[in-house]
């Protein structure tokens, strides 16, 4: 894992063209390049180039792909992952020869999927006539007993009214029963009039039993029948998996190939690409195609020093086990290139958030087996949707269970009961205010915790900031901006000046020279920084603002930044409160729900209770807590340092997931 983003080169390579489709087939197995169109080098040089015109559109091949994709996913067939065998092993793609032959398996499942239609919609029905029926929605439901003409069949009788939705039983008493939506009243009678229903003078309670019994009994059958369908769709499928495997391999490699094809250009005799690769990976790139081209290409190098850093793209390298907080940060934006990796900093500070407000042993250990038992279950159905405990969710818990239960043994809250002596303090014993003694006695020593907490956080963005800043060369902001060294100091100034009042009994201000001469020599600095953004514009660009143009501005921009300085920096810092509020508040519930179980007398009723009580917290405490530890990322830490403003990198290889046009 780098601290900073990867280093990147600009490979620009020139192939003969007849070794072109092996040069593109290497850069697919080997899979780091992030591609750029030919029309963003020099002007003079592009003009002389072709651009690649695709014997088949791309869009073709995805839509038929994506087909392929479809049918395997009906045969619970995974997709294969593609190695360079595979690609050595491939013909050429015949796309009426593919779609033919997607179209008769396509074919041959049409009528078994009209027949899963069919009984789905049946069961739609019969699921709303029974809800109906255990919500007791009698005014919904058309109920009759009664009988037929002898010398009409029953079998048919039930048939016919099926087709409405309608159930008809036998009651054992000589009459059948009929239950049917009153919505189809109207067309119920006339079935009845053909077959010569004659009506017993009224339901009862019973009839409604006997019917939804029936009622019942025919929705396991449809289910039934439903399951017989997809297992025939599904092994029909299965039966072709292996020419589907083959079919969408071949589709997936043109797709990604054509994709590749799209950057190149073209002069008489030669192709032209460009694009970004990590300088660790550079000579591996440079051999791959030279062995493709068998030397007979021509390949420059461009340093990250000699383009436009804002259009580089960012290469972020985190170990594989952080990946749910490199998530958090992609959610965000993509860092600048060459800036501070921000995944190791968000790691450390969520799981620290999320401990100090939801710290329980008992509880992070249900938390942990839930992330344990999701993603052992979610690798064991690899074709499973994503549902209520994502795989996402999952992987986050394995983090989140053991920082929760830390933060247990560190306040000495194991489900709710103070079982073993804290390792720091009793929070139980302090919420509730019978803490005897010690650093932590009360709720706001907790608060005060909390609140350095946020300082150490704000200040350590405020370091990554300049950093960053040093690191791009933008000396300007690091000096003058809010984010920089003047922003930084009023901070530390004002910490200091708030801490004196404090200690002071809220009674005096600090009377020491140096505070008042670091806040005039920073408001000084603010000041100035008009005139020096304006003369080093003027530098840059050779045309100078009127004198007083520039005054206004440096008057305004004054007051905002001033403004902006001790407002954002106390509300961030204030906002770190709710670390506090949220921990207060797990404690409250547990309490509550003991102070509920011991009101009980009964040894069940408070083991039930408590259990209860144990369930509720977990799912809401625990869900308050990861969205504030990420509200807190996201607004008090990334804000400054982390602007999001970077090129995502986006190679194209076998294994890429890129989007294709």
């Amino acid at each position: 894992m780098s601290l900073f983003t990867q280093k990147m080169k600009m490979l620009t390579a020139v192939v003969l063209d007849g070794y072109s489709d092996a040069v593109v087939k290497a850069l697919l197995e080997e899979g780091v390049m992030d591609f750029v169109h030919i029309s963003q080098l020099d002007g003079e040089q592009a003009s002389r180039l072709s651009s690649h015109k695709a014997d088949i559109p791309t869009g073709a091949i995805s839509d038929l792909r994506g087909r392929c994709e479809n049918l395997m996913k009906l045969g619970s067939i995974e997709l294969p992952s593609i190695s360079k065998a595979d690609v050595d092993a491939l013909g050429k793609l015949d796309m009426e020869e593919c779609r033919k032959a997607l179209d008769r398996l396509s074919g041959s499942l049409s009528s078994i999927r009209e027949d899963q239609k069919n009984l789905s919609q049946r069961l739609v029905s019969c699921d709303e006539l029974l809800s109906y029926v255990k919500e007791k929605k009698t005014e919904y439901l058309d109920l009759r007993v009664g009988t037929i003409a002898p010398d009409r069949k029953l079998d048919d009788f039930r048939a016919r009214l099926s087709a409405y939705t309608a159930v008809v039983a036998q009651d054992g008493r000589g009459s059948l029963v009929s239950l049917s939506l009153r919505r189809d009243v109207s067309r119920i009678d006339e079935v009845m009039d053909k077959f010569g229903w004659t009506e017993s003078p009224k339901a009862d309670k019973d009839s409604l039993e006997i019917a939804a019994r029936a009622l019942e009994e025919r929705r396991a059958s449809l289910q039934s029948r439903m399951d017989e369908l997809a297992d025939q769709v599904r092994q029909k499928v299965a039966d072709e998996g292996d020419d589907l495997r083959r079919r969408w391999i071949l589709l997936r490699v043109s797709e990604l190939s054509g994709h590749v094809e799209s950057y190149f250009s073209y002069t008489r005799n030669t192709t032209l690409f460009s694009g970004w690769v990590p300088a660790s990976r550079a000579g591996e790139v440079e051999s791959v195609i030279y062995e493709a081209a068998k030397g007979k290409c021509i390949i420059e190098w461009t340093e990250d020093s000699e383009v436009d850093r804002s259009s580089i793209p960012t290469s972020v390298s985190s170990a594989k086990v952080l990946s749910p907080f490199e998530r958090m940060v992609k959610n965000y934006g993509t860092p600048e290139y060459g800036s501070i990796n921000p995944t190791p900093f968000t790691t450390v500070a969520y799981i620290i958030m999320f401990a100090l407000m939801f710290a329980d042993v008992g509880q992070g250990l249900i938390l942990l087996l839930i992330g344990i038992i999701g993603g052992q279950w979610y690798r064991r159905h690899p074709m499973a949707k994503d549902g209520l405990i994502s795989r996402y969710l999952c992987s986050l818990l394995m983090f989140l269970g053991p920082a929760s239960m830390v933060g247990g043994a560190l306040f000495g809250s194991y489900f709710g009961y103070s079982w073993l002596p804290a390792i720091w303090f009793n929070y139980h014993a302090v919420v509730n205010g019978h803490a005897e003694g010690g650093l932590v006695s009360s709720v706001y020593d907790i608060l005060g915790i909390t609140i350095k907490f946020g300082i150490a956080v704000i200040f350590t963005g405020l370091v990554l900031n300049w950093i960053n800043l040093v690191r791009k060369r933008r000396f300007l902001e690091l000096v003058f901006d809010k984010n920089g060294l003047v922003g930084g100091v009023m901070y530390a100034l004002g910490i200091y000046a708030c801490y004196y009042f404090v200690d002071t009994g809220y009674r005096a201000f600090p009377t020491s020279p140096a505070l008042y001469i670091g806040l005039c020599i920073c408001l000084l600095l603010i000041i100035v920084k008009g005139p020096v953004y304006a003369a080093h514009k003027a530098k840059l660009s050779g045309h100078r603002e009127k004198v007083s143009s520039v005054i206004v501005d440096t008057i305004m921009d004054f007051f905002v930044q001033v403004l902006e300085i001790f407002s954002s920096f106390l509300s961030n810092t204030l906002s770190f409160m709710r670390v506090a509020g949220l921990g207060i508040a797990h404690v409250s519930l547990m309490t509550a729900f003991e102070d509920m179980a011991a009101m009980t007398g009964n040894a069940l009723a408070y083991v039930l209770i408590m259990i209860l009580g144990n369930v509720i917290v977990i799912a809401i405490e625990g869900l308050s807590a990861g969205i504030q530890s990420l509200r807190l990322n996201y607004y008090e830490f990334f804000t400054k340092y982390f602007t999001g403003h970077g090129i995502a990198y986006e190679p194209v290889g076998l294994k890429s997931r890129v989007v294709i046009d």
